[in-house]
C-alpha cells in the first residue's frame, strides 16, 4: 500500500505549488454556494400577479357599513404577491406568455353580491403550469383568506348590532331598506301595560328568555367568526444566511465541486505526463491507482470541510444567533464529509478515466457539477423525476447527512440511510472508475 500513498503525497504536493489554482477551486464552489443561497432567497421574491376587474369596483366600498379603501386594502393583505391591474386580454396574454404567474378576476356583480350576502362573491383565479404554480395559489388562498378576515370584522360588528336592535330596538338598514323595531326590550315594557292572561304570561316567558339568549350572542358571533386564535410570540431564530439548510448546502457543493474536480483531473494528468503506463506495468495496480486519487478527494474534504465547519460556527457565535454551532457535532459531520468526499473522488475517477486528458476533465466535471447540483435543489415534490435522478449521485445524500447531523435531536436512522447510500455509491462509481482506467494506458 506504499506505492498508492505516494501517489497521493504527489498529487498534494502539487496542488501546494499551485497556490493560485487552490485558490480557485476553492473559491469557486464557495461563490456558486453563495449564488445559489441567494437565488433560493430570491425564489421567495413577489410573483406578479394580473388583476382584472371586470365588476368596475370602485376606490371606496362600504359593506356591512364600514367603508374601506379598495387600493389600500389590496395592498395591506397582498404582501407576498405583486398586484397589477390590466384588461383582460392583456391579462391573459401575459398569463400565456409567463409574464404573469397568475391572473385574478373580479366577476360582474361581485360588488352586490358582497354588500348584500345572500350568496357568497366569487373570484377566479387563473394560474400557470409551471413549478411555480403550487406556491402562487397558496399565496392568493392566503391573500383571500386576509380579505374575509378583513371583511368578517365588519359583518360581526354588523351582526352585533343587529342583535342589540333586537334587545333593545331602533333603527337599521338591510338590503337597502330602512326598518325600525321596538325590540324585546319595548316589548317587555307593552307587555308590562297589559292586563294578565295566559297569553301573556306565555309571552313574557319567551322575551325573558330571548333576552338572555341574546345578552350572550356578542361572545358567541366573535368566537364562532374565529374558533382557534393564534398568538404569535416575539422569539429569534437563524436567519437565512446562516440555518442548517445553507450550511449543509455549502459544505456539499463545494466537496462536489473540489472533489469531482481534482479526483478527475489528477487521474487524467497521469497520462498527459506519461506516467500512466509505467504506473500499471507493476508500480501500482489500477485499483491502487484509483484508491489513490479517491484519497486525494477525500483529503481536501475533510481539510476544507473542518475549516467550513469552524468559520459557520465563528460566524454563528458572534452573530449571538440562537441555537449556537452544535461543536460536539462536527466529529459526526467530518464522517459524513469523509463518505461524501469518497463517494465524489470515486465519481470524478471515473470522469477522468473516461475523459482521458486534464482538460477534458476538467471540463466535463464542471459540466457534470452544476447539473448535478442543481438538481438536488429541485423539491420532489415539484419534479419527482429529478429528485429520482439526482439520488444516483452523492450529492443530494451528502446535503442530507450534513442537516442531519448538525442539528435533528435524533439523527441515526437518517444518517445510516445517507451513509449506505454514500458508500453503495463509492463503491458502484470506484468499480466503474477501476475498469475504465485501462483505457489511460493505451
Amino acid at each position: 500500500m506504499k506505492a498508492p500513498w505516494l501517489i497521493l503525497r504527489k498529487d498534494l504536493l502539487v496542488l501546494r505549488r499551485s497556490p493560485a489554482l487552490l485558490g480557485v477551486l476553492i473559491a469557486y464552489p464557495l461563490v456558486i454556494a453563495l449564488l445559489i443561497g441567494l437565488t433560493a432567497a430570491y425564489a421567495n421574491a413577489k410573483p406578479r400577479v394580473a388583476f382584472v376587474d371586470l365588476d368596475g369596483i370602485p376606490h371606496t366600498l362600504t359593506v356591512a357599513g364600514q367603508t374601506f379603501n379598495v387600493d389600500r386594502l389590496i395592498n395591506d393583505v397582498a404582501k407576498n404577491v405583486e398586484i397589477v391591474r390590466m384588461s383582460k386580454q392583456q391579462a391573459d396574454r401575459q398569463l400565456a406568455s409567463g409574464r404573469v404567474a397568475a391572473v385574478v378576476t373580479v366577476p360582474q356583480g361581485f360588488v352586490s353580491d358582497l354588500k348584500g350576502l345572500v350568496s357568497s362573491p366569487h373570484l377566479t383565479l387563473a394560474t400557470g403550469s409551471g413549478g411555480i404554480t403550487p406556491r402562487v395559489r397558496q399565496q392568493m388562498q392566503a391573500l383571500v383568506y386576509s380579505l374575509n378576515l378583513r371583511l368578517q370584522r365588519a359583518f360581526i360588528k354588523a351582526d352585533i348590532q343587529y342583535v342589540n336592535l333586537l334587545l333593545h330596538g331602533g333603527k337599521g338598514r338591510v338590503l337597502g331598506h330602512d326598518f325600525s323595531i321596538i325590540g324585546l326590550d319595548g316589548t317587555k315594557r307593552l307587555l308590562d301595560t297589559m292586563p294578565s292572561s295566559p297569553q301573556k304570561a306565555k309571552i313574557a316567558d319567551f322575551v325573558r328568555d330571548a333576552r338572555l339568549a341574546l345578552a350572550l350572542t356578542d361572545n358567541a358571533i366573535r368566537a364562532t367568526a374565529s374558533p382557534i386564535v393564534l398568538d404569535e410570540a416575539k422569539g429569534r431564530g437563524r436567519t437565512s444566511l446562516l440555518s442548517a439548510q445553507v450550511q449543509a448546502y455549502g459544505l456539499a457543493i463545494t466537496i462536489t465541486f473540489l472533489g469531482l474536480l481534482l479526483a478527475g483531473g489528477a487521474l487524467a494528468a497521469e497520462r498527459d505526463e506519461n506516467a500512466i503506463g509505467r504506473l500499471v506495468r507493476g508500480l501500482v495496480g489500477l485499483g491502487q491507482l484509483v484508491a489513490a486519487k479517491v484519497a486525494l478527494a477525500v483529503t481536501v474534504a475533510l481539510g476544507l470541510g473542518l475549516a467550513i465547519l469552524v468559520g459557520f460556527g465563528i460566524a454563528v457565535q458572534a452573530g449571538n444567533v440562537e441555537g449556537g454551532e452544535p461543536w460536539q457535532r462536527i466529529p459526526l459531520v467530518l464522517v459524513g464529509v469523509l463518505l461524501a468526499g469518497a463517494a465524489v473522488g470515486a465519481v470524478g475517477a471515473l470522469v477522468g478515466a473516461l475523459a482521458r486528458e486534464s482538460r477534458t476533465a476538467s471540463l466535463v466535471g464542471v459540466l457534470v457539477v452544476l447539473p448535478v447540483v442543481f438538481l438536488g435543489l429541485v423539491p420532489k415534490e415539484i419534479v419527482p423525476a429529478a429528485a429520482w435522478i439526482s439520488d444516483i449521485f452523492p450529492f443530494v445524500h451528502a446535503v442530507r447527512f450534513f442537516a442531519s447531523a448538525l442539528y435533528d435531536g435524533s439523527p441515526w436512522a437518517i444518517l445510516g440511510r445517507e451513509t449506505a447510500w454514500l458508500v453503495g455509491l463509492a463503491a458502484v462509481f470506484g468499480g466503474l472508475a477501476r475498469l475504465s482506467v485501462r483505457r489511460l494506458a493505451v
